[in-house]
């Protein structure tokens, strides 16, 4: 630490020491939030205000339902982003697979950085995505074929 990040630390210490009390979070985070900017979409006639952040259980939720195959995982996952039961609204109005993958592209980027990416770019992203994961099995059966070794040919010099 320089001497500046110590002064830094002493001011600090000076104001717990008159009273300030002990930190309060839940202040802190209700301010912080009321002053981040929201982005706000809408679907099938509904309007969607995406979160300040990107909330924790979502996180924790997408490392469970990544291999999941149970729609429950998924609607929970939703909700924490979208609220209420989305995932059987958005199937009844006719959503693809594709356009939630869109939708949860463009919202993904804009908890982050709100404004920072079109729907339109967010289905190219999802598509240049989709492209990859396709392709993957082509690449590597390319890859093997190339490391075969030719008949007849052991590898010796002779």
């Amino acid at each position: 630490m320089t001497d500046a990040d110590l002064d830094v630390v002493d001011q600090d210490d000076e104001q717990l020491d008159q009273g300030a009390g002990p930190a309060d979070f839940d202040a802190f985070f209700a301010e912080e939030s009321a002053t981040r900017p929201r982005e706000q979409f809408t679907l099938y006639g509904t309007t969607y205000t995406l979160p300040e952040s990107l909330p924790l259980l979502f996180t924790l939720q997408m490392e469970r339902v990544q291999d999941s195959s149970d729609p429950d995982d998924v609607r929970r996952m939703l909700a924490t982003l979208y609220g209420g039961d989305v995932l059987d609204t958005w199937a009844e109005a006719g959503m693809t697979d594709r356009q939630l993958g869109v939708v949860l592209m463009y919202s993904a980027a804009n908890i982050r950085k709100p404004g920072s990416i079109t729907m339109q770019r967010a289905a190219e992203l999802y598509a240049e995505q989709d492209a990859g994961k396709a392709a993957a099995p082509v690449n590597r059966a390319a890859r093997r074929a190339k490391t075969k070794k030719k008949p007849g040919r052991s590898g010796a010099r002779s």
